[in-house]
């Protein structure tokens, strides 16, 4: 009788699938029907052409120096900077890069966009200028809202 229940046990489950993963696949990709969120999202248009480039995806023992030294390869540098973390001093991964005259910047992404910086990969673009900040409210009162 005992062997009876195991082979009729052993051919219910011979046919599923065994395990959690089983389970989850089994279940996911037969009845779930997974839509991926729209992307409708517009990109903002490409930056206009300037001397000042933005640097992204710098590791966060990138110094400013290292910055320069590795984009004045492409032209004269007149000013490089990492943004860094006030409390730690470490880069907070992207800087800004500043050549004399436009062609020293289009060499400049030309030659860094997508290339290895201290064993990342770094992405350089024509920098966008800053956004003015919203207007504060003001209600007539010096503590803000009330």
């Amino acid at each position: 009788m005992a062997m009876m229940r195991a082979a009729a046990t052993a051919t219910v489950t011979a046919g599923t699938p065994r395990g959690l993963r089983g389970l989850l696949f089994s279940t996911l990709s037969s009845s779930f029907p997974f839509n991926p969120p729209p992307t409708n999202q517009e990109k903002p248009p490409p930056a206009e052409p300037s001397t000042n480039l933005f640097v992204s995806g710098l590791n966060k023992r990138t110094t400013s120096e290292g910055l320069r030294d590795a984009f004045a390869k492409f032209g004269e540098v007149a000013h490089a900077r990492v943004v860094t973390d006030r409390a730690s001093g470490y880069s907070k991964g992207f800087g800004f890069v500043r050549y004399n005259t436009l062609e020293e910047a289009a060499a400049g992404i030309k030659g860094m966009d997508g290339q290895f910086l201290e064993g990342w990969v770094i992405f350089a673009e024509y920098a966008r200028p800053r956004l003015p900040p919203p207007p504060l409210e003001s209600n007539g009162s010096m503590y803000g809202r009330q």
